[in-house]
């Protein structure tokens, strides 16, 4: 069965063989979503998978209080809510379109079907899960030990490797929720690597001009997550090969 384009652009059902594709292709919907749509809140029943295109889907951790912060993202590498391929599942987390978005949906039983009869399918979400839990787990460390400044660059490297194009289009109150800090911090974050040309930022846009500059002030975590994703499922959430990147930048020592 030829796979329709818009298909192929998520690099999860990129990596199902056609027979496994077959079993949930005709029940693939394209959806575009604006940005700040929301998907899910946690308790919510996952009854639709989302297999991103384009764009970016933020998984968020909400306190009592009301506090949240970015516990992971989604891209073309991954889709929200797979783990209902194998069984009925809640969401643990706000999900919410970070960017606009261009996705196919699936109704969660169709996909538990295929998944019934399909071991490709079975492995994928099974290595699929693992993947996330890492990203999650570095996100951990990462928004605990490294700097706003360098977790404000990983961010930017993540979305830019999940969009097309060079702007990414949100506001200060968004990326504030993002990175776990005041207003005030973005915006003196932000104007700083605006003065070293690494980004042009205006209200509610930011335009990424030196994406090696990015790479070379984000942490170590923004190469562990993609590496992960990698190892486990074969497909990199990056525009470039990461080790390219840094050989241009750092010399054979990166």
């Amino acid at each position: 069965m030829q796979r329709p384009v818009t298909a192929l652009q998520n690099r999860l059902l990129e990596a199902l063989p056609a027979e496994d594709f077959a079993r949930i292709a005709h029940h693939l919907v394209p959806v575009e979503l604006e940005r700040g749509r929301l998907l899910y809140e946690p308790g919510d029943n996952i009854d639709v998978v989302y297999f991103p295109h384009n764009g970016v889907i933020s998984l968020m951790t909400l306190m009592e209080n009301g506090a949240a912060i970015e516990s992971t993202t989604i891209g073309p590498e991954g889709a929200m809510g797979l783990m209902s391929a194998v069984a009925p599942r809640q969401s643990l987390s706000r999900a919410i379109v970070q960017t606009p978005l261009r996705a196919s949906r699936i109704a969660a039983d169709r996909l538990h079907e295929a998944w019934e009869k399909s071991p490709a399918l079975r492995s994928l979400v099974d290595r699929h899960t693992e993947a996330l839990y890492g990203h999650a787990i570095q996100s951990v460390a990462c928004n605990a030990l490294h700097s706003v400044e360098a977790r404000f660059c990983r961010w930017l490297l993540t979305c830019h490797d999940r969009i097309s194009g060079d702007t990414v289009a949100l506001t200060q109150e968004f990326l504030a929720d993002m990175l776990g800090v005041q207003r005030t911090t973005v915006t003196a974050v932000a104007r700083s690597l605006q003065d070293k040309g690494i980004i042009r930022y205006r209200r509610g846009v930011v335009d990424i001009v030196d994406r090696p500059g990015l790479l070379t002030l984000s942490c170590e975590c923004y190469g562990v997550i993609r590496g992960n994703y990698q190892r486990l499922l074969g497909v990199s959430p990056g525009k470039n090969d990461l080790r390219a990147e840094r050989r241009e930048r750092f010399g054979s020592a990166g």
